[in-house]
């Protein structure tokens, strides 16, 4: 499990936020980008989750 660093941004409006947020992302590497969603994924759908390519409709 990765640990991730909570981080706290009080916005004063959603352009505001929107722009840290684009910071935010602009300032980690490719590669911890893709560590981060990895783990969100594997957070929210557990460690073992379908191939949305075998399931069924």
């Amino acid at each position: 499990m990765i640990i991730m660093e909570r981080v706290f941004n009080k916005a004063k409006n959603h352009k505001e936020a929107e722009e840290w947020d684009i910071k935010q992302q602009l300032s980690m590497t490719p590669n911890e980008r893709k560590k981060v969603a990895h783990e969100l994924k594997k957070r929210f759908y557990g460690e073992n989750p379908p191939d949305v390519r075998s399931v069924k409709k």
